[in-house]
């Protein structure tokens, strides 16, 4: 961004910013259904008019106003647990890629949410192709890209299921982790909500595959705890001790099965801090 040398140019920037800032016609907001305990369900439906989305964290619209994972969010404990649904109606010769832009204003309009950005270095995993070569499947009949963007996802103590939409998904139940018709970067954008780092992918493969890997019992059972962590479900005692004595990194090895792996890597990341924010939205 060229930087502006005096307040005058400040000042013209910052009118310019908010003129251009989309904004969703008319939007609500609501308090999502209560699930059963340590159950999530969440989905998220784009159509040429309309956006609505279930059951989603405070945490996750920031995560996605910002365009950054809910792991890149410092936020009170209570955004990862407190879900609301909102439905938006988007205004004439708007683009699904302002979407985020849309929801950051609404954040900021409906709960008065104030959050300022840091470039913090941290340890990640780099999703990278083992040293014996890739064991993944190339994709058959991978379809065009359908009218609206359907996603969602569902997770509880039996497995859990996330649909990436335009028949890509990715599940780990009954011991085993499984993908269709999913790029490498979605795999590690969908895996740093299995573990205790973000994933990034460094792999350098294209194209859409297919993988099903076995997981060991204490493989599958400290992955399915972390993802709760990650959700912000609350967990009892006993849950959280056993993830402290599981293993450090339970899907690296198991990837290993697949041709794929992670290096750990320190890299710099763009964290969004909520510095205040309501807990519950103003009228709608």
């Amino acid at each position: 961004m060229t930087l502006l040398r005096t307040c005058a140019g400040v000042l013209l920037a910052s009118a310019t910013l908010v003129a251009q800032t989309p904004r969703f016609d008319v939007a609500a907001i609501r308090p999502s259904a209560p699930t059963p305990d340590a159950t999530t369900s969440a989905g998220l439906r784009i159509t040429g008019s309309q956006v609505r989305i279930v059951s989603l964290s405070l945490r996750d619209y920031v995560s996605m106003a910002y365009r950054v994972p809910p792991s890149q969010v410092s936020a009170p404990e209570w955004m990862a647990v407190t879900r609301f649904d909102i439905t938006g109606n988007l205004p004439d010769g708007s683009t699904r890629e302002q979407v985020a832009d849309m929801m950051r204003a609404l954040l900021e309009e409906r709960f008065q949410m104030k959050v300022h950005h840091e470039q913090r270095e941290f340890p990640i995993y780099a999703l990278v192709v083992d040293t014996s070569g890739p064991k993944l499947k190339a994709s058959e009949d991978v379809p065009a890209p359908a009218a609206a963007i359907e996603v969602g996802g569902s997770g509880s103590a039996a497995g859990i299921n996330i649909d990436l939409g335009n028949g890509t998904f990715l599940s780990l139940a009954n011991n085993k982790l499984e993908a269709k018709k999913i790029t490498m970067e979605q795999l590690a954008e969908t895996l740093t909500r299995f573990t205790d780092r973000h994933v990034r992918d460094a792999t350098s493969l294209g194209g859409r595959y297919d993988l099903a890997i076995d997981l060991t019992a204490d493989e599958y059972q400290t992955t399915l705890i972390r993802s709760a962590v990650n959700a912000g479900v609350v967990l009892p005692p006993q849950a959280l001790r056993l993830l402290d004595a599981g293993p450090a990194n339970p899907l690296g090895p198991a990837l290993q099965k697949a041709g794929l792996g992670f290096e750990s890597r320190r890299a710099p990341l763009d964290v969004v801090i909520v510095d205040s924010t309501l807990k519950t939205p103003s009228d709608n």
